[in-house]
C-alpha cells in the first residue's frame, strides 16, 4: 500500500497529454485527460489491500472519487484500511467530503455497484465467473468494466535452465501465500531430459517449507482461506488421479486452535491432455507436464481459457526472445528466469482472455480512470476544413 502511494503521487505529476501535428495551418491538435468520475472498485479476499490500492491511489490522483466493496470474507483489513485513509484525508484541507466510501456486504452489494449508473469505471477482481457478470451488467448501462480474473498460470523449464534458479522461483511462485494469489503457479511444463531431476528437487524442497500460523515469522505457508477451499483442493486431486495424475506430497494437517485450513502443497505429475489442468484450483497444487520441443510448450501453455501470468527459465537467448515474442506467450505478463507471481508495482498488471484483459497498477494504466478529450485550436482568420474538403459559402 505504501509503496503504490509513493508511486501514485510521482505519477500524479505526469498524466500527459500529446500534442499532435495538425494538416490544416496555424492549428494544433492536442490530446488532454480528465477525471472519468466515481469509480468502483470490488476487490477480492487473497490481496484485501493490495488491489484496492492499486485502483484506489491511482484513480485518486486522477481526480475520481471511490467507492469500495471488499470480499466479505476480509471485512475487517478493509476497515483498517479505510479507517487509515480517513485520517490522512481528514489532514487534507482541500479534500473534498466523500471522497472515499466503503460498503461491507456480499454478491448483492457487488451487483448494485456494477449496476450503478453513477459509476462509470467498475474495477473488479475475482474469478472469471464473476468477471462475466460484472462485465454483463456494467456493459448493459454502457459503463466501462476493468477486469482483473484467473490465472492458471504456466512457467516453462527448459534443458539449458539453471535448476537451483528455477526450483527457487517455481517453489515461492507455486506455495506462497498457500497457492491463493491470482499469479500463483498452476501448470509447471518441464523438458522431458530434465524432468525427472526437477521433480525430485522440487519434493525436496518442498519438504523444508514451514507450515502454520502466518503471524509467525518462520512460517513460509499459512492457511487455506477456509473449508471450501480445502475441499475444492481434496476434489481437484481426486480428479487428477482419476486421469492418471501422480500426486506427490498432500496432506490435511492439523491445527491446535481448530481454525483454519493448512494443507501441504502438492505437486502433480500429469499428462498434457488431462481435463483437471484446464481448471484453475485456488489451492497449492502444481501440475507437472513434459514436454519435447519448445512450440509444444508453448502451445500447452496458452491452451487454456485464462492468459494472466507465464514464465519461461532458459539460458537460451532465442528461447527467451521467442517466448516473449508474439509466437510465443499469450499472457499480459511473461517473465523469464523468474517465476510468475511477485509482480512490480510500477508494471502493468493483468491478462488476456478470460483474465479480462484490465490493466492495474503502473506503465499507463492510469488511463482507464480518465477521460480522453482531443482539442482542436485554430488560432488563424481562416476556417480551413480537414482532408482538403471545400465548402465555400
Amino acid at each position: 500500500m505504501i509503496d503504490i502511494c509513493d508511486f501514485a503521487v510521482g505519477l500524479s505529476r505526469q498524466l500527459y497529454g500529446l500534442t499532435i501535428a495538425s494538416e490544416r495551418p496555424m492549428h494544433r491538435l492536442t490530446e488532454q485527460w480528465h477525471p472519468l468520475g466515481p469509480i468502483g472498485v470490488i476487490s477480492a479476499f487473497n490481496f484485501p489491500v493490495a488491489v484496492w490500492a492499486w485502483n484506489s491511489m491511482l484513480a485518486l490522483v486522477c481526480g475520481d472519487p471511490v467507492l469500495w466493496k471488499p470480499s466479505e470474507k476480509t471485512p475487517l483489513t478493509a476497515i483498517g484500511c479505510h479507517l487509515i485513509e480517513m485520517k490522512v484525508i481528514a489532514a487534507f484541507e482541500d479534500a473534498p467530503n466523500n471522497l472515499i466510501q466503503l460498503l461491507i456486504g456480499g454478491s448483492d452489494v457487488g451487483e448494485a455497484i456494477a449496476a450503478h449508473p453513477g459509476l462509470p469505471l467498475i474495477s473488479a477482481t475475482g474469478s472469471s465467473a464473476m468477471g462475466k457478470s460484472v462485465a454483463a451488467t456494467v456493459g448493459a448501462r454502457l459503463g466501462r468494466p476493468l477486469l482483473e480474473l484467473g490465472g492458471n498460470n504456466a512457467a516453462i523449464v527448459a534443458p539449458s535452465a539453471d535448476l537451483a534458479l528455477a526450483v527457487r522461483g517455481i517453489v515461492f511462485s507455486a506455495v506462497g501465500t498457500c497457492g491463493q494469489r491470482c499469479t500463483s503457479l498452476r501448470r509447471l511444463i518441464v523438458h522431458e531430459s530434465i524432468a525427472d531431476e526437477l521433480v525430485q528437487k522440487l519434493i525436496a524442497a518442498y519438504g523444508q517449507l514451514s507450515i502454520g500460523n502466518p503471524l509467525e515469522p518462520a512460517t513460509l505457508i499459512g492457511p487455506l482461506i477456509d473449508e471450501d477451499a480445502a475441499e475444492k483442493m481434496r476434489s481437484a486431486l481426486d480428479a487428477a488421479r482419476a486421469e492418471g495424475g501422480l500426486v506427490h506430497g498432500v496432506e490435511r494437517l492439523a491445527d491446535e486452535s481448530g481454525h483454519g485450513a493448512y494443507v501441504k502443497p502438492a505437486l502433480v505429475e500429469i499428462s498434457a491432455d488431462a481435463l483437471i489442468i484446464k481448471t484453475e484450483t485456488f489451492a497449492p497444487i502444481t501440475y507437472v507436464i513434459r514436454y519435447s520441443e519448445l512450440s509444444e510448450a508453448i502451445e500447452i501453455q496458452n491452451s487454456v481459457k485464462q492468459g494472466l501470468s507465464s514464465s519461461i527459465f532458459t539460458s537460451d537467448v532465442r528461447e527467451s526472445e521467442l517466448f516473449c515474442s508474439p509466437a510465443g506467450s499469450d499472457c499480459g505478463i511473461a517473465n523469464v528466469n523468474i517465476g510468475t507471481s511477485g509482480a512490480e508495482i510500477g508494471g502493468a498488471f493483468g491478462g488476456e482472455k478470460e483474465t479480462g484483459g484490465g490493466r492495474e497498477s503502473g506503465s499507463d494504466a492510469w488511463k482507464s480512470y480518465m477521460r480522453r478529450a482531443t482539442n482542436t485550436i485554430n488560432y488563424s482568420t481562416d476556417l480551413p476544413l480537414a482532408q482538403g474538403i471545400k465548402f465555400d459559402l
